[in-house]
């Protein structure tokens, strides 16, 4: 089906972005910030606010964002899982990560306030958060999660070693009840390791996000193919790339219409039983 542009093509799918930021409103500009020098990105909204990502998402009908947020210290986790968990009160569009950090001392208690306040994973970001994320010391975080709660990893960064693909097919295979899903084709800026150590790994689940702008369409098409079609999710990263731009590049990929239903909405509603 041909379609003459993202709009048209938005009123045809119902859309859920499976990866976003926010931030609270004190803090958002210092964040943003910081990541897009840590990335060398022109960040798309220097805001990084709940108001910004529905802003952003509204013009091609997003209808459920995954929310979530990464603690860089081990100070930060209780702020920013009381800062989802309101934001997910105030705005039922919102599908709210927690976040953990493997130097954190209450573990088993913060991952218990996700549980009972409705959250349905954790954010970790092994770069930003300086752990290998095969390290013994983080192994705590997914024992008591495999079952409980999918953690969404930064996976991939050719600059590091702590998210590299082939630790992060270590913790699957070693939690094979944990719903893993990794960002960013598997792996940012390491998409050959990724296709090569993550795939075929049953608990283990994609994104589209922080890809499009650097792949070729022909790329990703092989990825997808690679790791399953009922293995994608589409995902945006706000607030470094526009909810518009991303489904451009996303319609752009030619794929059919039952596959983009899949990606678009059909596949993160089945996993997490929406």
């Amino acid at each position: 089906m041909q379609y003459k542009n993202v709009s048209e093509f938005a009123k045809s799918y119902e859309i859920c972005d499976a990866h976003a930021h926010i931030f609270p409103e004190k803090i958002a500009r210092k964040a943003v910030s910081a990541i897009g020098k840590f990335y060398g990105i022109d960040m798309y909204d220097g805001d990084g606010i709940s108001e910004a990502l529905l802003k952003s998402g509204n013009p091609i009908g997003v209808k459920k964002y995954l929310v979530c947020s990464a603690a860089t210290t081990a100070a930060q986790v209780e702020s920013i899982n009381h800062f989802i968990v309101e934001e997910c009160k105030k705005h039922e569009e919102f599908f709210g990560f927690g976040t953990m950090h493997p130097d954190y001392e209450n573990i088993e208690e913060q991952i218990n306030f996700c549980i009972e306040n409705g959250l349905h994973g954790l954010k970790l970001h092994p770069d930003f958060q300086q752990f290998d994320i095969d390290a013994e010391k983080a192994y705590k975080i997914y024992e008591l999660c495999e079952g409980k709660l999918a953690i969404l990893y930064h996976t991939g960064d050719n600059r590091y070693d702590f998210s590299s693909p082939v630790r992060l097919a270590k913790v699957a295979k070693d939690f094979p009840k944990l719903i893993c899903l990794a960002s960013h084709f598997g792996g940012y800026r390491r998409w050959e390791d990724a296709s090569e150590h993550l795939a075929g790994l049953e608990n283990v689940y994609y994104d589209t996000s922080s890809s499009l702008p650097f792949i070729s369409p022909e790329r990703a098409r092989e990825l997808i193919d690679t790791y399953g079609l009922e293995k994608m999710f589409f995902g945006v990263d706000f607030p470094m790339w526009d909810h518009t731009d991303e489904l451009e590049r996303f319609m752009n990929l030619n794929l059919t219409p039952e596959q983009n239903k899949a990606i678009l909405s059909d596949n993160f509603k089945r996993v997490f039983t929406i």
